[in-house]
């Protein structure tokens, strides 16, 4: 098991190796953004227990067909992520990038408008419970204190946190405030993917298969009150994500 420095390293290596091949024409660009918007799709849903294949999920992005015999609240999920997916990318495409507490109610509001409209980019006015887990989330009177500690965070630790250090780090602090009354997983890692992209680094996605491990590690860096376990397992997605960009690529 290599350490949390040495992963970042080697994060860090291979995102040199895919500096070396930009920039990309237009049309691979494009061909790249696609690829990653249905596959970080697929996962992000799948992780919540969203029924679609990737294949469907494909089919629904790209050609707009629904899936016979699956929830239409799965297919919304789908098509909003898709949304919010593309907002991401341009805001993390902008070198003069900041985040604020707008920015993270529409990544909310964009991938949950079709499923509740009424409550899409809202914060939480009741308390919540998370299945499996005995950690309680703050009262929702609290949530506006702390998003707009977490923004006031996000642009203080810049400096001393590495780049996928940061990303860990807001996207567990943004599953533990847990703002909004669903959808908090899939918008602690958009989130945590506009952060990533801005730093130069692909789309990075969590395995359905890993999550136990995905779950493990974030209650170990509750219990313990440390980011170390969590950062691990991210650096080891980004890592992931980026040997899948080196293929494609054929780098």
């Amino acid at each position: 098991m290599l350490a949390l420095k040495e992963l970042l390293q080697k994060a860090d290596s291979y995102k040199q190796k895919i500096s070396s091949a930009r920039p990309l024409a237009k049309e691979e660009l494009k061909s790249l953004d696609n690829y990653f918007r249905v596959g970080f799709t697929y996962t992000s849903n799948a992780l919540e227990g969203n029924t679609l294949t990737i294949s469907e999920t494909k089919i629904l992005l790209e050609d707009g067909i629904t899936v016979g015999g699956r929830p239409l609240k799965d297919c919304y999920e789908a098509v909003g992520h898709g949304t919010a997916y593309d907002f991401m990318l341009e805001l993390a495409r902008q070198q003069d990038m900041k985040i604020t507490e707008e920015t993270i109610k529409k990544l909310h509001r964009l991938f949950y408008q079709k499923v509740d409209a009424e409550q899409a980019g809202q914060y939480r006015s009741i308390q919540v419970y998370i299945s499996g887990t005995e950690y309680v989330p703050p009262a929702p009177e609290e949530v506006p204190r702390l998003m707009n500690h977490l923004t006031d965070q996000i642009h203080s630790s810049k400096v001393a946190l590495h780049p996928v250090e940061l990303a860990a780090m807001v996207h567990k602090r943004l599953v533990d405030i847990h703002p909004f009354i669903d959808g908090n997983g899939r918008t602690a890692r958009l989130l945590m993917n506009l952060i990533l992209v801005n730093a130069g680094y692909g789309v990075v996605s969590i395995p359905p298969v890993w999550r136990n491990d995905y779950i493990n590690a974030l209650s170990a860096s509750r219990r313990l009150n440390d980011m170390e376990p969590f950062c691990k397992l991210i650096a080891d997605c980004v890592i992931e994500t980026e040997r899948d960009y080196c293929r494609l690529l054929k780098l």
